[in-house]
């Protein structure tokens, strides 16, 4: 972390459950000191108005009661505070409090104590008005070039501006088209209001031409459209109309009267508030501030959603930045470099960023999320940042680089008596027996299940595929991945309660590339035999495969009872199975592949078409046998149906892609010969494991997470050299006497580029790592069935090799899977299918680390491959360390026992497995290379 920065100089938090915007702070000389040392004046929502000068005793330091010089509540809401000179006679400052329907100009005066309770300060109320419409801001300044005195004018919620020449109101204007209010600032320079509408666009309204009367009286000419404007009646003596300004209402009674006293030559001539300028922006404005450091150049800065703009007087963009977090407040003030202008930033994740122009300079973590930002001279220190939150958080720092430094605090010691610790452990040992004994603390009874959750996969695809855009949830049936649309399926989930439950929890997940677009689903009660239901839709969102189809849900509950009325939590689970043309299109068959694979069974072999009926793309029956398929990532594979043989091939490029459509193919099998009554169906594998194509997809996940892990120790190389250079460049700037930098802002330009480019290598490194995890998980499944097809292994057995295989969700670089895998294996090499007692006295190490490279792993599934074909079991019994009888097939090549046999067992992988027919008395399979040659 940088050494630079935020210290907290003074802080408080303001009332209790009250509110605040970014108008309701303003730092000035209230009191009219004169000696330039600002005050905090703070209003909020519950009508509190507080008046702070912190003075700390020391750095860091709460609130004291003397910081508070003033509090009080007035009646209404306070909207925005703000100081100037509005009071005509006097040039003293005074102070504006804008409410919802009134704006009161106070003057803060000071009685000097004579006792240690200080100074009492007390507010007079100079003059107010009524407002006749719901205020929305305001802002000031000396309109029209006025000396020694400042105009008012406020924003109302219908789009009204009004202004008053301090004690008296001087007129109102309706701004063109307004629907909504926007910010609102007054540029000196160019006596315009500037705000930003509804339509997102930054518009100039000159004031002089806000002040031109609104209805006149000529000859001839047709009438200008009224609806545009606040009419001011000119001839209200003469119509007897008492309204100024009128409405439009009045304006057209004005008119009549007139025709009425037979000024019939006269029509209504409306004078409209003209737009100086406008810029479309194409987001929404949080605030406005006009910032003129001197009398040739200005700015107007615009706070938006998601960019800040720096524009010229007349509209044009002088420059912009894009926010990568959503900004809550900012503040333009003078830089030191000649031509530009720094800016405090907060945003929404409690930053405080200040930029030079678009470049950022400092960024600093704030305690909480600012609404207001302030900067002011408090106490004698230039330069203090106050911070308020929309919760009253009120802070004052600065930005320094002293490291905050926590040292833990002593322990007390004390003797220990071991005397008094045997007897509790006793104790305990005992309480534990016991339990074991009764089988638990709690009667066990028979009892039914609390909720019942089913998941239903909806039989065809969503007409409109649902993909998510950012952080919204929308349909769209336009989006594609490569050439093709995402197809989505909806799955809906029943929960039905057999008894009341509290705060019932759902969640979805589906593997990787897959997503949902909604995982989870909050239920706060559910009466007894009430069923709810939740909808989501599952789609494919990367251009890989995923490593199974299978979802689950997990479902969360509190059950009330009588003894825990806040309820026992528990957790119930159900699966469900995602199609398979969820990712997967019908293609063309390919005649020729890099990977085959051949399943045989012992029944005949059933028509492709009535086994993948939503993939038939051709009708020939004499193409029956043979059906393709195209994955949504691009990836082909080929199934194919012998004609004479009791046989299925599955082809591909790519070793992981055939795992989906060889899994597929049994499952369907399964299923239709059960439908059919058939019961003895079985399928086999009699080929060579396809361990090479295997251990180089090991190979390139092992090479990713070296390649990982190099670039983390640059990054933290470059890292570290970061943060010495920015101490070098901190003792120059605390030397008295400047000395040259020695190119040392250079080196730090240059090692901050490094850091952003390695940052960028590594989390690209780990997004290509979760895909290449992907596709290994993939490959795993399938060395997994066919080592069961091979050796005709059960499912307990089956569950051992993917607990084996398939440890983790998701490696990371402190747990990876090569050394999980690897210990995973050797525990059963040294347990279950031990050779040997010599075997069984190995020690494994307990502690876990990353390899250095991956002979070790591919050795040891060798072994295990080759101990289950030569007769070992997989089983997880307390006897299964004892040496096993196995039988040694006529051939096979013995067991090694020493490091040098099982090195030269490594060297000999390719032999041992390039074909294991021998171990079968069935007829061998011969090498197919054509559609032709499965289909004779």
């Amino acid at each position: 972390m940088s050494l630079f920065k935020a210290r907290d100089w003074w802080s408080t938090v303001l009332g209790e459950k009250e509110e605040f915007d970014q108008g309701c702070l303003c730092l000035a000389d209230v009191v009219n000191s004169g000696n330039g040392q600002d005050k905090i004046i703070v209003g909020s929502f519950m009508g509190y108005l507080r008046i702070f000068n912190p003075h700390p005793v020391k750095t860091g330091d709460g609130a004291q009661a003397e910081d508070l010089l003033l509090e009080v509540q007035l009646r209404d809401p306070v909207l925005q505070v703000e100081v100037g000179k509005f009071v005509s006679g006097t040039e003293m400052l005074h102070l504006a409090v804008l409410h919802s329907r009134k704006l009161c100009v106070y003057f803060v005066s000071g009685t000097m104590g004579n006792v240690e309770h200080g100074n009492q300060y007390q507010i007079k109320l100079m003059y107010e008005h009524n407002l006749q419409r719901t205020a929305y801001n305001m802002t000031y300044g000396s309109f029209g070039g006025v000396k020694g005195r400042d105009l008012i004018c406020i924003q109302s919620m219908d789009g009204m501006l009004m202004v008053f020449e301090q004690e008296s109101y001087a007129f109102g204007r309706f701004l063109p088209g307004s629907l909504l209010p926007g910010p609102l600032a007054y540029s000196s320079r160019t006596d315009s209001f500037i705000t930003v509408s509804s339509c997102r666009q930054v518009e100039s309204y000159k004031r002089q031409a806000a002040e031109q009367k609104g209805l006149q009286f000529q000859p001839g000419g047709t009438g200008a459209p009224r609806e545009q404007a606040v009419i001011v009646c000119l001839h209200k003596d003469e119509c007897d109309l008492d309204a100024d300004p009128c409405t439009e209402g009045c304006a057209v009674t004005c008119f009549q009267v007139h025709q009425t006293l037979g000024h019939s030559d006269l029509e209504l001539m409306v004078s409209l508030f003209q737009v100086d300028w406008t810029l479309n922006i194409g987001e929404q404005a949080l605030d406005i501030c006009i910032v003129s450091f001197n009398q040739s150049v200005s700015s107007v800065f615009v706070l938006g959603e998601r960019n800040f703009f720096c524009l010229k007087d007349n509209g044009q963009i002088r420059f912009m930045k894009k926010l990568d977090c959503s900004p809550s407040c900012f503040l333009p003030y003078c830089s030191v470099s000649e031509g530009t202008i720094n800016t405090l930033i907060g945003n929404h994740s409690s930053m405080l960023r200040i930029y030079q122009d678009v470049t950022l300079k400092w960024a600093t973590q704030l305690p909480h999320t600012p609404v207001a930002v302030k900067v002011g001279c408090l106490h004698d220190l230039k330069g203090v940042i106050v911070t308020l939150s929309d919760d009253g958080h009120l802070q004052c720092s600065y930005l320094g680089t002293d490291p905050s430094l926590f040292q833990a605090p002593k322990v007390e010691s004390r003797e220990l008596n071991y005397e008094e610790l045997d007897m509790e452990l006793k104790e305990l040992q005992k309480i534990i027996k016991d339990v074991n004994k009764t089988q638990g603390v709690w009667p066990i009874t028979e009892r039914e299940d609390d909720l019942t959750v089913s998941a239903v996969v909806s039989p065809t695809l969503d007409s409109v595929s649902a993909v998510v855009f950012g952080a919204l949830t929308e349909q769209a049936s336009d989006v594609e991945v490569g050439t093709d649309l995402v197809p989505s399926v909806t799955v809906k989930v029943t929960l039905q309660s057999r008894l009341a439950l509290q705060k019932a929890k759902l969640s979805v997940y589906v593997q990787p590339p897959l997503v949902v677009t909604c995982s989870q689903f909050t239920f706060e009660s559910m009466a007894p035999e009430m069923t709810r239901t939740a909808s989501f839709s599952v789609y494919l969102k990367g251009s890989y495969m995923p490593s199974d189809l299978e979802g689950n849900v997990v479902v969360s509950y509190s059950r009330p009872t009588d003894r825990n009325p806040d309820g026992i939590p528990r957790v119930i689970q159900c699966k469900f199975r995602l199609p398979l043309k969820l990712i997967c299109l019908p293609g063309q068959p390919s005649k020729t592949a890099s990977h085959k694979l051949t399943i045989d069974t012992n029944k005949s072999p059933i028509s492709l078409l009535s086994l993948f009926p939503g993939f038939a793309s051709q009708s020939d029956d004499d193409q029956v046998n043979v059906m393709g398929f195209r994955f949504l990532g691009g990836s082909r594979v080929t199934l194919l149906a012998s004609k004479t043989s009791q046989r299925y091939r599955i082809q591909s490029e790519q070793f992981e892609d055939l795992w989906l459509i060889t899994n597929e193919l049994i499952l369907r099998l399964q299923e239709y010969f059960q439908k059919q009554g058939i019961k003895d169906f079985t399928c086999s594998f009699s080929g060579s494991l396809p361990l090479q194509e295997y251990f180089e997809l090991i190979d390139h996940h092992f090479e990713l997470r070296l390649n990982g892990e190099k670039l983390e120790e640059l990054l933290s190389e470059r890292a570290v050299q970061f943060r010495a250079i920015q101490r070098r460049l901190l003792t120059r700037f605390k030397d008295k006497t400047p000395a040259p930098l020695q190119h040392l802002d250079t080196l730090l330009d240059g090692t901050y580029k490094q850091v952003i480019a390695l940052a960028d290598a590594a989390q690209e490194n780990e997004d290509t790592l979760f895909q290449a995890f992907t596709r290994l998980r993939s490959a795993t499944h399938l060395v997994i069935l066919l080592l069961s097809l091979w050796q005709k292994l059960n499912a307990d057995q089956v569950a051992i090799l993917e607990a084996a295989f398939l440890p983790l969700q998701q490696d990371t670089q402190e747990l990876g899977w090569e050394e999980t895998v690897d210990a995973a294996i050797s525990h059963l090499l040294k347990t279950c299918l031990s050779k040997s007692s010599k075997e069984q006295a190995l020690n494994l190490s307990s502690q876990l680390s990353i390899p250095k490279d991956t002979s070790r792993l591919k050795k040891h599934i060798t072994l295990l491959c080759d101990r289950l074909a030569k007769g070992g079991r997989l089983c997880l019994s307390t006897d299964s360390a004892a040496p096993q009888t196995m039988v040694m097939p006529g051939g096979c090549t013995t067991i090694p026992e020493s490091d040098l046999e099982e090195r030269s067992v490594e060297q000999d992988t390719t032999e041992l497995f390039t074909n294991h027919k021998h171990l079968f008395a069935e007829t061998p399979v011969p090498e197919v290379s054509s559609l032709q040659g499965i289909s004779e």
